[in-house]
């Protein structure tokens, strides 16, 4: 078995963490560039990336998120924030950073940021967001994903009350929602989900060849 196999297979989602584990920060670099380094549409990566160290704002959170405590006990809160409404300047600042990183005129990308720019122009509001925040979940993957070959737990999280988050968080200023978190750190000795034996579709169920 591949060493990433073996990594999925060790995750799981963690229910109790350990309060008094903390990740270093070299690992926790390395999950930021993760994250990063996430695939996203066009490259575009219309989102932020929040990490919550603060316990007196993770406590507010953890009110507004079912008292879950893995808010609080883990060592660090990931919120995953699409942009809303996003617009055409977002497109430009991306067009910039593509000619810098590439060293290409900025004219030379003009037929791939008109693109962009019809795309998102003829989406609703409502159509816009809902590709934003999906997004998100492209980035949480790779988060899980190094997580697990680090051996760090992390567990993605949607029980928690958006609107509160952006409120608490100041979001709603920023033009930004929280759509997905994830707690991030080392499992407690005493939780017994990590003993629980991992169910999913066999490979015959879940895919169709044709």
């Amino acid at each position: 078995m591949s060493t990433f196999l073996e990594s999925q297979n060790w995750r799981y989602a963690t229910k109790r963490f350990d309060a008094t584990k903390k990740i270093s920060d070299a690992d926790l670099n390395t999950l930021k560039e993760a994250v990063r380094l996430s695939a996203s549409s066009y490259g575009l990566q219309p989102y932020k990336v929040v990490i919550v160290e603060n316990p007196e704002l993770r406590e507010q959170l953890k009110a507004v998120a079912w008292g879950q405590t893995q808010i609080t006990d883990a060592s660090h809160l990931f919120i995953f924030a699409n942009d809303v409404n996003l617009d055409a300047g977002s497109v430009d600042k991306y067009i910039a950073n593509i000619s810098e990183t590439r060293g290409v005129p900025a004219e030379a990308l003009g037929g791939f940021s008109d693109m962009m720019k019809g795309q998102i122009a003829s989406l609703a509001a409502d159509a816009k967001n809902t590709w934003t925040a999906k997004q998100t979940y492209i980035a949480l993957g790779n988060l899980l994903g190094a997580a697990a070959e680090l051996k760090i737990d992390a567990t993605p999280m949607e029980g928690f009350n958006a609107a509160s988050f952006n409120e608490i968080l100041g979001f709603d200023k920023l033009g930004l929602n929280a759509a997905v978190i994830a707690t991030v750190g080392y499992r407690h000795d005493e939780d017994d989900a990590q003993h629980y034996k991992k169910v999913r579709k066999s490979q015959e169920e879940l895919f169709i060849t044709l």
